[in-house]
């Protein structure tokens, strides 16, 4: 059971790092640099990780039997830049 944890936390990162990347690299690549070809492939990847997330998140929410409130702000928190460090430090260990 705890392994499914464990792959939200990885999740989690993966997700974090790559809306990081997509904010501070590839939209400013694309936008001062005129290269959006750095959005179109990291925010497809930004985009399944997200959707990984979302159904990781909903999964651990239905095992763990957790509250809806927590499984909403760990959601709310993958749109917000470190907000899925934050949940893995608060939320998932």
């Amino acid at each position: 059971m705890k392994s499914t944890l464990n792959v939200l936390r990885l999740i989690a990162l993966l997700e974090g790092i790559s809306l990081l990347v997509l904010l501070f690299i590839a939209m400013p690549l694309k936008y001062f640099f005129d290269k959006p070809e750095a959005v179109k492939i990291v925010g497809m990847a930004h985009g399944v990780l997200f959707v990984l997330y979302s159904i990781n998140l909903l999964i651990v929410h239905l095992q763990f039997k957790w509250n809806i409130g927590k499984t909403a702000a760990a959601f709310i928190a993958s749109f917000i830049p470190f907000g899925t460090f934050y949940a893995d430090k608060k939320w998932f260990r």
